[in-house]
């Protein structure tokens, strides 16, 4: 399912930037644009739904942090993320203190654009996968779900040539393998997913080399046993 994005921004050419590059992006889809706070709290209204907000922190009738305070008021917990030129420390601060997942400073590229939303789908992927975690978290749950929202510098969220969606979805697929059955194949990923066998291990052995999924032979048939991977903890 992709993530739902409400764009607000004052600029017209911007907002009609940020919902190209949004829709540009693998398992992202543009909700609704808007161009000021009162406009942004009726879109809110209008669709609950919304997973992802872009907040541009100056705005025609009010300060973003003031739109976003309101937004909490109202019960609208949907992840934030800053998109602005707004380089204030106090700003940055107070953005974070009211749940700012990211921040993004304007000027910037596609490519810049596009890593912050990958970014956002590894966090979003680790989420989902620790919720349906059975008995309640691991500390290294909790800190893998924090860590994917701390990429160092210069680094991505999802190696080049990977789609952020695709990893989300082997992702989960590990994760659901039944309790006690052990991890699953490639071929068993790949099946769930809908990709290739071969697809699916590229993405299997990158979350094996992050650390997130072990490795396990898997002995029964004939010839050489099979590798399944196993989400860990």
């Amino acid at each position: 399912m992709s993530v739902r994005v409400l764009v607000i921004e004052d600029e017209a050419a911007a907002a009609e930037a940020h919902a190209a590059y949004v829709a540009r992006v693998p398992g992202f889809e543009v909700a609704a644009v808007a161009r000021a706070a009162a406009e942004a709290a009726r879109a809110l209204a209008a669709d609950p739904a919304v997973d992802l907000v872009l907040l541009d922190m100056h705005l025609p009738d009010g300060h973003g942090l003031g739109l976003l305070q309101r937004m909490r008021a109202a019960g609208h917990l949907c992840d934030v993320i800053a998109v602005t030129s707004a380089r204030d420390a106090d700003v940055v601060r107070h953005a974070v203190a009211q749940g700012v997942v990211l921040y993004l400073l304007k000027p910037f590229t596609f490519a810049g654009f596009r890593s912050k939303l990958e970014q956002y789908s590894a966090y979003r992927a680790r989420l989902v996968a620790t919720a349906a975690a059975e008995g309640g978290v691991a500390q290294d749950d909790v800190d893998q779900l924090l860590g994917s929202l701390r990429v160092p510098a210069g680094s991505t969220a999802v190696p080049k040539g990977m789609s952020a969606e695709t990893l989300q979805q082997v992702t989960e697929a590990v994760r659901a393998a039944a309790p006690g059955r052990g991890g699953r194949s490639a071929s068993e990923v790949a099946e769930v997913v809908g990709a290739s066998r071969v697809t699916v291990r590229r993405y299997l052995e990158h979350l094996a080399d992050t650390g997130l999924l072990e490795r396990a032979p898997r002995y029964g048939g004939t010839g050489r046993p099979e590798v399944e991977y196993r989400w860990r903890g």
